[in-house]
């Protein structure tokens, strides 16, 4: 299976064209950058036509009219194969994604511990938005990764941890038993300016 990662378009999305072959695109999180209805159905309206056998989105901290939203409340409003993840996973041809959103509100909150508790041995894909602390998640020396998320992954073992969040960190790092890729498409700036993650699982 070929997958397709790219995080942090902010808008952008319809600026993208070319994009590489792929099996299953994700996007995790911040398509939109004021957290409108408009932009978030803007998005939705342009993933779910993309020619890919199959999509997955979760939601970033831009992304505010997402919050809260039961899964089945956006669902019903995807393509059959186009799946939104918030706390939640699917399983396609064997492989398992679970995708876990991020919202400044839930730092604040024993929520975002109890949500990650919740993330399942024998995941293949692991999909947040933020980073897990000290991977990839550093800006003007400042880590901004998610401490609970790191113990998580570093417990379950997934294949594959994909997020965005912190446009500066864009990159890949490997550990012995994953490989942690921050797909932010924009810079600092917001511009279009970082490439896409294909990879096989």
């Amino acid at each position: 299976m070929r997958i397709l990662h790219l995080s942090d378009t902010h808008n952008l999305h319809r600026q993208l064209t070319n994009l590489p072959d792929a099996d299953v695109i994700i996007h995790s999180g911040d398509c939109s950058m004021e957290g409108t209805v408009n932009e978030i159905v803007d998005f939705v309206e342009w993933f779910g036509a993309l020619d890919y056998q199959f999509k997955i989105f979760i939601a970033g901290n831009h992304d505010y009219c997402l919050e809260g939203k039961k899964v089945e409340a956006i669902q019903c409003y995807l393509p059959e194969n186009c799946f939104y993840l918030y706390d939640s996973g699917i399983t396609i041809n064997g492989v398992k994604f679970w995708g876990t959103p991020f919202f400044f509100s839930e730092e604040e909150s024993s929520e975002n511990l109890n949500v990650i508790k919740h993330i399942p041995m024998g995941t293949d894909v692991l999909i947040s938005h933020r980073p897990p602390l000290g991977i990839l998640d550093n800006a003007n020396n400042i880590s901004y990764g998610c401490p609970d998320l790191l113990l998580k992954a570093l417990d379950v073992h997934p294949a594959y941890h994909l997020f965005g969040h912190i446009h500066k960190a864009y990159g890949v790092e490997k550990s012995k038993y994953t490989t942690f890729v921050n797909a932010s498409i924009v810079d600092e700036d917001y511009r279009l300016i970082n490439s896409p993650y294909v990879f096989d699982i």
